[in-house]
């Protein structure tokens, strides 16, 4: 543990001395410039290392708290459901970054070493004889959490296929097992819909009704200027970026390839994605601040998680240039996870800005806040892309709120 450690620090150390392109620059703690890229990765290997490293070791159920909200319905319940939902929350957010191939020498020794705690966690969570082993039927909260390991598995494919057969059947039966909760009517059809876009993504029985009936309902609840109801109200909260958006792109995506049915829906969910994503772009305030409204506030940058997988599947509209975007995520990050309490025993703290117990909502455990790591997906471009490659840009927020002169704003209907 001591050696990984060692070596962990020391790649982070070359990170920072390593090519930087045409990236901002930061100072970490020991006064040494990194870029932009090194900064998300140092971000990033914080943030999700404890639970892969321990679940890759058979230690999660050891190490990871055993903490809920202060505002919980069921604390025996929300604990027993808070390992599959880290493992989905946590691997949708790195799938696009352990897909990608190629990059520095220390960049590629890193995912390769996250890679193989990737396997190894999911084969100790699949394993019915290891400590971390892990039902996927214990309660209704587990179609949500699988939905996202099905999320996580199509965004990095590599994973699926470094599974044996054995673990492959394993997994299939799990994402199968949740059909038998029935989703509440809102953003979770989405979930129900995910699982099955999994099996038909790599070659298994899927069924059409439950995908059909997520994008039929989403289609009604489609509200204008991008946005969708969730369920039967709409709320000024981020489900359009925690859930609607990312899943519509993903499922467009997935079913797309399948049938030719869909195909005028899928061209409006583009033309909203890319609607969406020039609100969320500005929504990011000149210091990285955002409106702390709505439910589930404590999932930090997973606000923008729509924004970081619209800009992750180069689909940005004209209006946002890739490195804008960087910037706007860049200073979310930082300020999403610069205060002191942020982290408690190397864990993430139930809050936005540190440890803000009140934030949380009824359903939340130590698992939710890694949902945070979605932020991330743009890691999966290569360094060379444009996203890391251009040099800082201002986003709207910085540029409006120096006086500069700049394009407004106006609503699109897109129904």
């Amino acid at each position: 543990m001591k050696l990984k450690n060692i070596l962990v620090t020391g790649l982070l150390i070359i990170w920072a001395v390593g090519p930087v392109f045409a990236q901002k620059k930061y100072k970490n703690t020991k006064g040494t410039a990194v870029s932009d890229r090194q900064f998300w990765l140092q971000q990033m290997d914080k943030m999700v290392k404890p639970v892969l490293y321990n679940l890759a070791n058979d230690s999660l159920r050891i190490a990871m708290p055993k903490i809920t909200s202060v505002h919980v319905d069921n604390k025996e319940h929300r604990i027993k459901v808070q390992y599959v939902e880290v493992l989905g929350r946590v691997l949708s957010g790195i799938a696009p970054w352990l897909q990608l191939e190629g990059g520095s020498v220390e960049e590629v020794a890193l995912r390769k070493q996250y890679r193989e705690w990737a396997i190894k966690g999911l084969k100790n969570a699949l394993d019915s004889n290891a400590k971390d082993f892990m039902n996927f039927d214990i309660g209704g909260q587990q179609l949500v959490d699988a939905s996202y390991v099905a999320l996580a598995l199509v965004r990095a494919p590599w994973l699926w296929e470094n599974l044996d057969k054995k673990n492959q059947a394993l997994m299939m039966q799990s994402i199968v097992t949740t059909r038998r909760f029935k989703p509440v009517f809102s953003n979770w059809l989405l979930f129900s819909a995910m699982n099955e876009a999994f099996l038909a993504r790599f070659g298994y029985n899927w069924d059409p009704m439950r995908v059909d009936y997520a994008l039929q309902q989403m289609e009604q609840w489609y509200t204008g200027d991008g946005m969708y109801t969730d369920g039967t109200s709409f709320a000024f909260d981020y489900y359009n970026s925690y859930v609607i958006h990312p899943y519509l792109a993903a499922l467009a995506n997935i079913i797309g390839a399948k049938t030719n049915s869909y195909k005028e829906m899928f061209e409006k969910i583009k033309k909203r994605n890319e609607r969406y994503a020039i609100i969320q772009e500005r929504l990011v305030n000149a210091d990285g601040t955002y409106p702390a409204t709505g439910r589930s506030i404590i999932y930090r940058g997973a606000a923008f998680h729509h924004l970081a997988d619209i800009a992750w599947r180069k689909a940005l509209p004209k209006q946002l240039s890739p490195a804008q975007v960087r910037c706007a995520l860049t200073a979310v990050i930082r300020k999403t996870l610069e205060s002191p309490s942020t982290y408690k025993n190397g864990w993430l703290t139930i809050g936005l800005y540190g440890d803000q117990p009140d934030l949380g909502d009824f359903y939340n455990n130590q698992g939710s806040p890694y949902i945070a790591s979605n932020i991330f997906l743009p890691l999966g471009l290569p360094a060379s892309d444009p996203f890391w490659a251009n040099p800082a840009e201002k986003w709207s927020a910085q540029k409006i709120w120096s006086g500069e002169n700049f394009e407004n704003d106006h609503s699109a209907s897109l129904k």
